[in-house]
C-alpha cells in the first residue's frame, strides 16, 4: 500500500528553515483490513522513515512527527534516531500517569518533546515541564487567549512555535509575543503594496523572462543572455553539471549547455533563476516551495490527458506564489507577461483546464488526502504515482544551484 507524505517548513526568527513537519497517512483508505488504526500507522511510519528516507524528505533537517497517546506508551518513537526527529505530543493524548512516565523515558533517551496544538488545562502541566517546543495556532479563533497562554508558558523553559503563521505582519506580531519557531508556508500570502510598481531590476529580468517564452526563441540571443550576466551562466554550468542533472559529457560553450539541455529545461532554469534573484529576502523554503509546485504540476500534467509540453504547468506552479514572493497584487504581475489565457485563468480566478492541477497540489501539500484525492480524481489524473511524483519534485528541487 502506498504511503501519502508531504512536508511544511518550520522558521526560526531570523526566518532560516531549520525543520518540517512530516503529514502522512497510508492510503485512500485509512487501515488495513483486520488491524486496528495504530498498527496501520506504524507501518506508515515505518515506510516514511526507512522506505522513503527521512534526508530525501527533509533534505538533512529535523522531522516534526506526530505519535498518538498509545505510541506514546509503546516507546514507538525509541525506534527512530532521535537526533533526527521532534516527539509532536498530539492534543487528544490523557495525560495520566502513564503517559507521563512514557514521556519522561523519551526525554531520559535525548528525545525532543514538542506539544501539538497546546490550549493550556492544568492536567498538562506535567508534560510542559517534559516539553522543549509548544505550539500553539496563531490564527485559530478558538485559541483567541493566545497571549494569556504564551504569560502561563513564560515559567517553563520550553520554546513556542506559532502554527499556521503566512505572513510577514503575523511574523512579526508573533516574534513580538516571545515565540522562537513559525510554522506554516512562510510569507505565502502577499503583503500587497497598494499602487506598487516592479523596481527597475525586477522589471528587467521580467523582461527577460518574458522573452525566453516566447514561441521563437533565437538560441544565438539566448546565449548573449546568459553571457551578459555571469551569474547565470553560472548557474547553466552547475545545473547541467549536478549529480541530479548530470548527462556525463564535459562542457564546451554556453551554447553547448544550451543545445545539450534543450530549449524546454532552459527555459525552465531561467525561469527558476528569475524566481529566487526576485525573491529577494524572503525565506529560501518559499522559493523552494514554488519550485517543488512547478515540477510538481508538470509531472501531474504528465499523468494526466491533458496536453500541454508541461511548460505551462510548469509555470502554474512557480507563479502561484509570486504574489507573496514579491508582495504584489497577482493581475500587476502577469500583465507583464505574455502568458496564455488558461494559465491565468487558473492563477487569477482558480478557473480553466489547468486550475485542477494547482488544487491537487495545494491539497497534497497540506495533507488535505482526501480533497487531493478526489480532485486529481475528477481532473483525470492518475492517483498511482502521486508519492512519487512529489517526492521527485522535491529532489529535483532541492538539487537546483540557487544559491
Amino acid at each position: 500500500m502506498e504511503t501519502f507524505v508531504a512536508r511544511q517548513p518550520i522558521f526560526d526568527r531570523r526566518r532560516r528553515l531549520c525543520a518540517y513537519e512530516l503529514l502522512f497517512r497510508e492510503g485512500p483508505v485509512n487501515a488495513f483490513p483486520g488491524i486496528d488504526g495504530d498498527a496501520a500507522s506504524a507501518k506508515v511510519l515505518s515506510d516514511c522513515f526507512l522506505g522513503v528516507g527521512l534526508e530525501r524528505l527533509t533534505g538533512g533537517h529535523k522531522a516534526f512527527v506526530n505519535f498518538s497517546g498509545r505510541f506514546l506508551l509503546q516507546q514507538v518513537p525509541a525506534l527512530f534516531p532521535r537526533d533526527q526527529i521532534v516527539v509532536e505530543v498530539l492534543e487528544d493524548v490523557v495525560p495520566d500517569r502513564e503517559l507521563i512516565t512514557a514521556c519522561r523515558a523519551l526525554v531520559a533517551r535525548g528525545y525532543t518533546l514538542a506539544l501539538d496544538d497546546f490550549v493550556y488545562r492544568e492536567e498538562l502541566r506535567p508534560l510542559v515541564e517534559l516539553a522543549s517546543i509548544v505550539k500553539i495556532d496563531f490564527r485559530n479563533a478558538a485559541c483567541g487567549r493566545v497571549q494569556e497562554t504564551v504569560a502561563w508558558l513564560a515559567g517553563y523553559p520550553a520554546k513556542l512555535l506559532a502554527e499556521k503563521v503566512e505572513t510577514g505582519e503575523e511574523f512579526a506580531r508573533a516574534t513580538a509575543m516571545g515565540f522562537t519557531y513559525f510554522q506554516g508556508y512562510f510569507f505565502s500570502r502577499p503583503e500587497v503594496v497598494r499602487g506598487r510598481e516592479l523596481e527597475p531590476s525586477q522589471a528587467s529580468l521580467f523582461q527577460v523572462l518574458a522573452e525566453v517564452h516566447r514561441q521563437e526563441v533565437d538560441i544565438a540571443r539566448l546565449e548573449a543572455l546568459f553571457k551578459a550576466d555571469l551569474a547565470m551562466a553560472y548557474k547553466l554550468l552547475c545545473y547541467i553539471n549536478s549529480a541530479f542533472f548530470h548527462r556525463g559529457r564535459d562542457i564546451e560553450s554556453i551554447r553547448h549547455a544550451i543545445v545539450l539541455l534543450g530549449l524546454r529545461e532552459v527555459r525552465q532554469l531561467i525561469a527558476l533563476l528569475m524566481t529566487a534573484r526576485l525573491a529577494g529576502d524572503k525565506p529560501d523554503a518559499l522559493v523552494r516551495s514554488s519550485i517543488v509546485r512547478a515540477r510538481f504540476c508538470e509531472r501531474l500534467g504528465q499523468r494526466s490527458h491533458f496536453r500541454d509540453d508541461g511548460n505551462e504547468l510548469f509555470l502554474l506552479g512557480l507563479f502561484s506564489l509570486m504574489d507573496a514572493i514579491l508582495d504584489m497584487e497577482m493581475p500587476l504581475i502577469l500583465e507583464r507577461l505574455p502568458l496564455g489565457v488558461h494559465l491565468k485563468q487558473a492563477l487569477l480566478q482558480g478557473t480553466g483546464p489547468l486550475a485542477g492541477f494547482l488544487e491537487v497540489v495545494q491539497a497534497y501539500e497540506s495533507g488535505c488526502w482526501d480533497a487531493c484525492l478526489a480532485r486529481a480524481t475528477d481532473g483525470g489524473i492518475c492517483v498511482t504515482h502521486l508519492v512519487e511524483d512529489y517526492l521527485e519534485a522535491i529532489g529535483w528541487a532541492d538539487a537546483l544551484p540557487l544559491a
